[in-house]
């Protein structure tokens, strides 16, 4: 491998929390992704979008704002909800305000859904992560991926 002094190579310290890292976040969401379609038939990407919509106003997002919402490509997007809407867990529409875009809503039949499968989610975020962070460990966690998230992503995530 070609040194440059431009690179801010990591330590070795670094390299092996940067290995833990990608480790823990592989297989946590693999766990969390598994409980929720095993429970709930919901992949972890599927139970985002309809917590998202439950937390807006209406329950109703905008597709391309839902995209941004969760960081995924509007075409990922539209084929999950496209999934979510043949289970009538959410429908498509125009866009009350203007009439030209369209919007995903969160049935109720979709409510009840999300709000089974949030036992599962919650309960497996305390087992998998929370159980294995003392309380200033998990502040500093946050507050790094709070930094990581609005220097890529914007403040708005």
């Amino acid at each position: 491998m070609e040194t440059t002094t431009a690179t801010p190579w990591l330590t070795e310290e670094q390299q092996r929390i940067w290995r833990s890292f990608l480790g823990g976040t592989t297989v946590l969401m693999d766990r969390l992704d598994r409980d929720l379609r095993a429970a709930h038939g919901l992949s972890m990407p599927e139970y985002e979008i309809l917590v998202r919509l439950s937390e807006a106003p209406g329950r109703s997002i905008r597709m391309a704002e839902l995209a941004d919402a969760v960081a995924h490509s509007r075409s990922r997007v539209t084929h999950t909800i496209a999934r979510l809407e043949r289970e009538n867990i959410v429908v498509r529409g125009q866009c009350s305000e203007d009439g030209r875009g369209v919007s995903a809503v969160l049935t109720d039949h979709g409510f009840s859904v999300l709000e089974a499968a949030a036992h599962t989610h919650v309960q497996g975020v305390h087992d998998y992560l929370i159980e294995n962070a003392d309380a200033q460990d998990f502040i500093a966690m946050g507050r790094i991926m709070q930094n990581v998230v609005e220097q890529l992503h914007g403040k708005n995530f």
